[in-house]
Parts: C-alpha cells; sequence; structure tokens
C-alpha cells in the first residue's frame, strides 16, 4: 500500500485551504483507494474525523520526520505556500518540509500550487535552491509558472494546470447541507428572496473597502435582495463581517458557524451572486456556476479572475462604490449568459485539475 504525505496551510480553520485538502484527497481516492493518506495538520485530531485521513502534528519535527520516513510520496501544496509577503516563515517552513522530504530519498510534488510573490532576498534564493530538486512541478496558473521561470526553477519540468478545487463538480455536491446552514443563520430558503453573497477578509487595517460594501449590501437590499455575508477564515473574516453589518443601515445575514466545505460550497449555490475577496470563495462560485465579481488585494486574484473570466472590481485600496456596483448590476442582468460560459470555463478548469492528480501518482514506484 502507497503512503502519501500532504503538506499545506491545513487544519487552521481556513476554508479556501481546507477546501484544497478536501479536493486533493477526493481527487486521489477515485483514482488510487488504496493510497494510504496522512496530512501534516495543525490540528491533527480534527483533520483526521474531517476526512478520514491519518493526521500528525505539523509542528512536531519528530513526527513529521518519522512520517516522511515511512512514505513513498510527499505532495506539497496545493495553495498559496511559496510566497513571503505575510512571513518569510511561512515560505521557510515549507520548503524545509521539501528539503527533509528530499533528503530522505522521497520523490516530491508541488500540486498546484499558487507560486508568489515572492519579495525578499532570502526568498528569492531558497525557492529555486530547493524546487529546482523535486521531481515535479503543478501550478494554478501562467503568473505561477512565470514566476518560477524568473527565479531560475529550471531542472523538473512545470505544468499549469488548476486549483484542486476546481475539480468538483457541482452535481456531486449534497446542497442540502448548506441550506440547513442559511436556515440556522436566519435565512428563510421558502421565500424564495434572491440571495447575494459578499465574502470579505481583513486588509492592512483599512476600512474604506468596508464602507463600499456596506453601501452595495443596502442598495442590493432595497432592491429586494437578502446580503449574506460569508466567512472563510474563523474567527478573523467573523470580525470583518460584523462590521459591514454594522455599516449597513438593512440586516444582513452573517454566517458565523464554522462550517465545512461541503456546507460552503452549498450555501454558494444558493447565492444569484458572489462579490469576494476571499480567493476560493471566487473559485467554489465557478464550482458551483454562480457568478462572481473579484476584489483584488494579491495577484492571485488577479489571475483567478482572468482565469474563470469573470470581472475585477479593482484593487482593495481604492475600492470605488460606483464601479462596483456597476459591475453588480451588468452581471445580473446578464446572469443566465455567464452561467451558462461558466459551466463551460469550469469544465474544462475539471480535466485540469484532475490531470494532477494523475501526474503527482506517476511518481510512485
Amino acid at each position: 500500500m502507497a503512503k502519501v504525505v500532504l503538506s499545506g496551510y491545513y487544519g487552521f480553520n481556513n476554508l479556501g485551504d481546507e477546501g484544497v485538502l478536501f479536493s486533493i484527497l477526493r481527487t486521489l481516492r477515485a483514482q488510487r483507494p488504496e493510497l494510504k493518506l496522512t496530512v501534516l495538520s495543525n490540528d491533527p485530531a480534527k483533520t483526521s474525523k474531517l476526512y478520514n485521513v491519518e493526521a500528525v502534528n505539523r509542528w512536531n519535527p519528530k513526527e513529521v520526520w518519522q512520517t516522511l520516513r515511512q512514505a513513498d510520496l510527499l505532495i506539497s501544496g496545493g495553495g498559496s505556500l511559496l510566497q513571503d509577503v505575510t512571513s518569510p516563515k511561512s515560505l521557510i517552513y515549507y520548503l524545509g518540509i521539501v528539503w527533509l522530504a528530499k533528503k530522505l530519498g522521497l520523490p516530491v510534488v508541488y500540486y498546484a500550487q499558487g507560486i508568489g510573490p515572492i519579495n525578499t532576498r532570502l526568498g528569492q534564493y531558497l525557492v529555486p535552491k530547493v524546487s529546482n530538486s523535486v521531481d515535479l512541478i503543478t501550478v494554478r496558473d501562467q503568473d505561477s509558472k512565470n514566476l518560477l521561470t524568473s527565479l531560475k526553477v529550471t531542472n523538473p519540468q512545470i505544468y499549469v494546470t488548476a486549483d484542486p478545487v476546481f475539480s468538483l463538480y457541482h452535481r456531486e455536491i449534497e446542497r442540502d447541507q448548506g441550506q440547513k446552514l442559511l436556515t440556522r443563520s436566519g435565512v428563510d430558503l421558502e421565500e424564495k428572496t434572491p440571495l447575494i453573497g459578499i465574502s470579505v477578509r481583513g486588509w492592512k487595517k483599512l476600512t474604506g473597502y468596508q464602507k463600499v460594501l456596506a453601501r452595495l449590501g443596502d442598495n442590493l437590499t432595497q432592491q429586494g435582495y437578502k446580503v449574506v455575508l460569508l466567512p472563510f477564515h474563523f474567527p478573523d473574516d467573523v470580525c470583518v463581517c460584523r462590521e459591514i453589518a454594522r455599516l449597513m443601515k438593512e440586516e444582513p445575514v452573517i454566517v458565523k458557524e464554522q462550517c465545512g466545505v461541503v456546507e460552503m460550497l452549498g450555501v454558494i449555490g444558493e447565492m444569484q451572486l458572489i462579490v469576494g475577496m476571499r480567493l476560493h470563495a471566487l473559485i467554489m462560485a465557478a464550482v458551483m456556476g454562480v457568478p462572481a465579481i473579484g476584489i483584488s488585494y494579491d495577484p492571485k486574484i488577479d489571475s483567478i479572475l482572468k482565469l474563470i473570466e469573470q470581472p475585477n472590481a479593482g484593487r482593495v485600496e481604492t475600492l470605488d462604490y460606483e464601479l462596483l456596483n456597476a459591475e453588480v448590476e451588468e452581471t445580473l442582468a446578464h446572469r443566465e449568459e455567464i452561467v451558462a460560459k461558466l459551466f463551460e470555463r469550469v469544465a474544462e478548469l475539471r480535466v485540469e485539475a484532475r490531470e494532477t492528480a494523475n501526474l503527482a501518482l506517476k511518481l510512485l514506484k
């Protein structure tokens, strides 16, 4: 029985990264049901229970070393693991896991990672130093490949595939879990009021974008929509959602429960539109066939919006209400046409996302 270890930002209550893990595990199991899968997690007990895998403490060097020593393959990713915007410590950690795996003679794959930004000299030295030793690199967008190439990562071939969450198929998602969550959050689905979701995060102590989103929420409510604020990272995003609700004159719904991937997919599937800062709010919207409008705080948002051919309302630092509202009105006016094109685009990306697993599993002896 082949043993595969997964390293990523898992067990931190971030729905985006949990969605990545959920999708990778689902895709690997579909192709090789007999695999023994172990996840390096910040919360091993919770990860093990949620996904029916073995999980070890990612911060315990002895446990990590023993796990890698017994493995047949290390999967690093997906997500934005190799970046030094938040802190160089993150990049050092993930490259350290890769370095240790290679020292132990283990094949390593970067699994549909989003690379960058990498701004520090240390990062620009370490990324090619370690990455040129791995066996396979797959990235989720062309910008990530371009960055690795510019850093002189030349040894393994770099494949552009797609974010692992695109491997999911909307018809396979149990939407009733999301419907129940919305009901518990205060949405009366029997009223048939059209729902619009807003996914936000805090960013550099800025508050201007929160006022813009509050104004948008009031306008949509007055037009007959129900606004649902969707936190993706608990508890941080809940605080931002509450601040936007406080700024609104009308009353939105806040999903305050810490929910799972399938629940959030079900919730998003009930929306007419998603306005989002969180990357995986935009990706999950695409998967569920829901139009999305992005607010950019990072190059990865720009990249994904180009990939799914959805509008970019601009930078979070300079978010303009008139521009955002115009994008919302345009999208709602042409929603059916957008949904049809979105399903076509996601079908293409689903093939690419599942191909990542094919490439990774070829490394197993």
